[in-house]
């Protein structure tokens, strides 16, 4: 999806683009930024491999790619990345989805040789982001980056993110979408995980989506939605709504829905006929978090 981004609409806004080569931009105390990089070089992979301690990684992990959303004023940042996503996958563990029988040649890499899947080659992770805090360099003298999860609370609430809000017709600042990585199952469906994110005068908002589609067997979908209304007070609040959605093709095949990968290939469409097994909405309400580090330090 292409945006044309009216100059006008970011001076209204009060917005203006980052400079040199970032792409993003400063809107309302936030420094929006995303990074697209090309895929893992060997070498980098290997470095991978030994960190996370696998022998498997998707076909393309494009590693240096990353959107990051930081509140200038409390140092507060949340950013995505495929290695955490990783992490997330290899922490889970879940067991390997079975291979039609009529498919397991694809992932043999030797004709014959026998085929052991014994991890989980889908590379479903649970990752719904990543935090940290990140103190400014001009009011501390050094710049570091705190463990977000001993610092930032997520707690659970009722709000929701509000859709229709989100649907009005508010000039779009800044969009882009970002793939962390992806995998084609060896020619046998795909698993897939990208972020996206769109910053309106009022508000940004992104969608974290993993999506899997293991042909003749399985439709899985994990969404993470993140929004944040823009505040004069200084402590804004992130409402989180995790999403997680799956159904085997046999399932669905007995509500009448069609078998053929090829009906499943847009996980917006499908995503309806997919049953909720977790759904989860949580808040941040970012305030007073560098006051209390600096009390900390005296």
């Amino acid at each position: 999806m292409e945006v044309e981004v009216d100059e006008k609409d970011l001076k209204v806004a009060g917005a203006e683009p980052l400079t040199g080569e970032r792409r993003g931009l400063r809107i309302r105390g936030w420094e929006i930024e995303s990074r697209k990089r090309s895929i893992l070089n060997s070498s980098s992979v290997e470095r991978w491999e030994q960190k996370l301690e696998t022998n498997h990684l998707p076909e393309m992990v494009f590693g240096e790619s990353c959107l990051v959303l930081k509140h200038v004023e409390s140092g507060t940042k949340i950013h995505f990345n495929a290695f955490d996503a990783l992490s997330g996958w290899k922490q889970e563990s879940l067991p390997p989805v079975e291979v039609p029988a009529a498919a397991q040649w694809k992932f043999r890499s030797k004709p014959f040789e026998q085929l052991i899947l014994d991890y989980d080659y889908t590379f479903t992770t649970p990752y719904c982001g990543s935090e940290t805090i990140e103190m400014d360099t001009d009011k501390h003298g050094t710049r570091d980056n705190l463990d977000g999860s001993s610092s930032l609370h997520w707690e659970d609430c009722k709000e929701k993110i509000d859709v229709v809000a989100l649907a009005s017709k508010e000039p779009i600042l800044f969009y882009d979408e970002v793939v962390l990585y992806e995998d084609e199952l060896a020619d046998n469906g795909v698993s897939l995980l990208t972020v996206k994110v769109r910053v309106m005068p009022s508000s940004w908002f992104l969608l974290l989506r993993f999506w899997l589609r293991v042909d003749g067997v399985l439709m899985r979908l994990r969404d993470t939605r993140m929004h944040c209304v823009f505040s004069d007070s200084g402590n804004p609040v992130i409402l989180r709504e995790n999403c997680w959605r799956e159904a085997t093709v046999q399932a669905l095949a007995a509500k009448g829905y069609p078998t053929d990968s090829a009906a499943y290939s847009d996980p917006s469409i499908i995503s309806q006929r997919l049953p909720v097994i977790l759904h989860r909405t949580q808040k941040l309400k970012i305030s007073g978090i560098m006051e209390s580090l600096d009390d900390e330090q005296k």
